[in-house]
């Protein structure tokens, strides 16, 4: 079992890996929208959040010599399904033609109120 840590991404904020890798599999944390070096929530609106957390998603898949293709799986956590819309447009574009399976939920709140958490396993292809 690997470890991933990189300063491209914010530090956990619990007892937990941003990653672990096992084998050719990466299970990757919950990514919010915190800015890498400064921790504070970037953005009060949904598409900017949303940037800045898979923004912090392709810095562990880099850390962990991954890329967006290798993405198999992600779970989406929005304080608010009416953001589902404005969301899946800034997702859509991170993914390009790549679409790994996914689910999407409505929760009750987030860590530091943040409007998105995504959280994505990985399989690197050998």
């Amino acid at each position: 079992m690997e470890y991933i840590n990189t300063d491209k991404a914010p530090a956990a904020i619990g007892p937990y890996a941003p990653a672990v890798r096992v084998g050719n599999l990466c299970f990757i944390s919950g990514q919010v929208p915190f800015h890498p070096q400064t921790g504070e929530v970037v953005g009060k609106e949904i598409r900017e959040q949303t940037r800045q957390a898979l923004t912090n998603l392709g810095s562990i898949l880099e850390a962990g010599k991954l890329k967006i293709t290798d993405l198999a799986q992600t779970t989406i956590y929005l304080s608010n399904m009416d953001d589902f819309s404005d969301f899946n447009e800034v997702y859509a574009e991170f993914m390009g033609a790549h679409r790994p399976a996914r689910s999407c939920v409505e929760v009750s709140r987030l860590p530091h109120d943040v409007l998105v958490e995504i959280t994505a396993i990985a399989v690197e292809e050998k």
